[in-house]
């Protein structure tokens, strides 16, 4: 499989509590084993980040989660939320990410607003429509048959992200039924893997050699045509929610499901594309035991209704509401967990994921409601929309067979299993196992991240 090794350390978990009440003990939340204290007023934590990858060197940087419950009334839900990353890796990718969400800025409307600037030197790209596309893991496997292997970087490209939207959200004649309504602002740039900066002292034996990989060869054969090198699209998001969720972290029973249109008029960005994408995804949570034990599940179908989407954009993941700093799929760690990032890509898509979440164990530290949960999940997905390819330009010499196959696309599976630290019901550190269940979707995946994938 063709890796990440990245290794997440939480060596740092600071809170810094402002309670206006702290001491009344009328201001406690009832929980199946003891109170949790009602927070009042802010509440901070920050999680510094130590990474490292193979090819693009140590991960540093900090995230940071900042709520305010002002007098505790709606506790655990928050009046006001902040979210920031800043982390970089010493040869060039960095993510820098800042997230608002409140739900009193604007009486009755909640807003979210999000500015997200990102620098991939490695992304994955597989090809498109599933297993229609041949994944040869040799090629990019150099501690094994040095004939067969190309380049570790042969399933990469590069891809710079700007992303600003804000969206808003309203009661629609119903208390669970929402009106949503935004705008989403996205540049994006692409381009083959610049291995010389990738390459930048490290030894001779481990330099990448340079070679074409996939995304170069699919725009030397015309396949990915006048959209090789990125664009600008903005979306229009409007959109119908239906909401019952009794804590939106974590919830231990409701429904939460959406439609979502993404209308990318071609006037309103580089004009070169104009498209309609819908979004449907339909989530379930059952309480098995009380505060204790839980079953979640969702399905959900995006696809182009109209129009042409750029290859850039198909992997670009819609839905109402995204704290995730990356949102392609599928294929990694929010869609697919244990399937390679974007391995999964056509015009339109189907997935699914349940799992089972056990919150073993709850305490008091610092002041602060913490609580230890398990999970063991399934994940699945499929193109049902497969990408037209053009081959007319692949040169006559090529092997199409090793690119190309006959096999017809069915669901890629996975099974796994992770644990959570919470504090306060609402920060969430997360690990995620994930194992391919078909060695066409590499083998397996580890996630050290924030929240639960749904």
């Amino acid at each position: 499989m063709n890796h990440r090794y990245c290794l997440f350390l939480v060596v740092f978990f600071f809170t810094i509590s402002s309670q206006a009440n702290a001491g009344n003990p009328a201001d406690s939340v009832k929980s199946d084993t003891k109170k949790d204290k009602v927070k009042t007023g802010w509440n901070f934590g920050a999680l510094p980040i130590l990474g490292y990858d193979s090819d693009m060197g140590f991960q540093y940087g900090a995230l940071a989660n900042i709520y305010y419950y002002g007098d505790g009334s709606t506790y655990p839900q928050y009046f006001h939320s902040f979210y920031f990353e800043v982390s970089r890796y010493t040869k060039g990718t960095g993510i820098n990410q800042f997230f608002f969400d409140s739900k009193k800025l604007i009486p009755k409307v909640r807003v979210t607003a999000d500015v997200t600037y990102l620098t991939e030197k490695a992304l994955n790209f597989y090809g498109f429509n599933g297993y229609e596309s041949v994944y040869n893991h040799p090629w990019e496997n150099d501690k094994e048959d040095s004939s067969i292997y190309k380049t570790r970087m042969f399933y990469r490209y590069q891809r710079d992200l700007l992303r600003i939207g804000a969206d808003f959200q309203g009661k629609f004649f119903h208390p669970s039924l929402l009106w949503l309504a935004g705008f989403t602002y996205l540049q994006i740039h692409t381009g083959p893997v610049n291995v010389d900066k990738l390459n930048k002292g490290v030894k001779e034996s481990k330099k990448l050699p340079d070679v074409s990989g996939l995304y170069h060869e699919y725009v030397n054969w015309g396949i990915l045509g006048k959209d090789s090198a990125g664009g600008t699209n903005n979306f229009i998001k409007l959109g119908l929610i239906y909401d019952t969720r009794d804590n939106e972290p974590n919830p231990m029973h409701g429904i939460w499901t959406e439609a979502v249109l993404a209308i990318a008029p071609g006037f309103i960005g580089d004009g070169h594309y104009s498209f309609i994408k819908l979004s449907v995804i339909h989530r379930q949570y059952f309480t098995l035991a009380k505060e204790v034990l839980s079953f979640a599940y969702r399905i959900g179908y995006q696809g182009t209704i109209a129009g042409t989407s750029p290859f850039y954009v198909q992997s670009y993941m819609i839905n109402s509401f995204s704290q995730t700093t990356t949102i392609d799929g599928l294929g990694g760690s929010r869609t697919l967990r244990g399937i390679l990032r974007n391995r999964v890509v056509g015009d339109g898509v189907v997935y699914g994921n349940a799992e089972f979440r056990w919150k073993f164990v709850r305490f008091r530290w610092i002041k602060q409601n913490f609580y230890f949960a398990l999970n063991a999940f399934a994940d699945a997905g499929m193109v049902v929309q497969p990408i037209a390819i053009n081959k007319s330009g692949i040169p006559a010499g090529v092997d199409q067979s090793l690119y190309f196959s006959t096999d017809k696309e069915t669901p890629h599976l996975a099974l796994g299993g992770g644990f959570r630290v919470v504090m306060n019901q609402n920060s969430i550190i997360c690990a995620d196992y994930g194992q391919a269940i078909d060695k066409r979707d590499g083998s397996y995946g580890v996630y050290v991240g924030l929240g639960y994938l749904f």
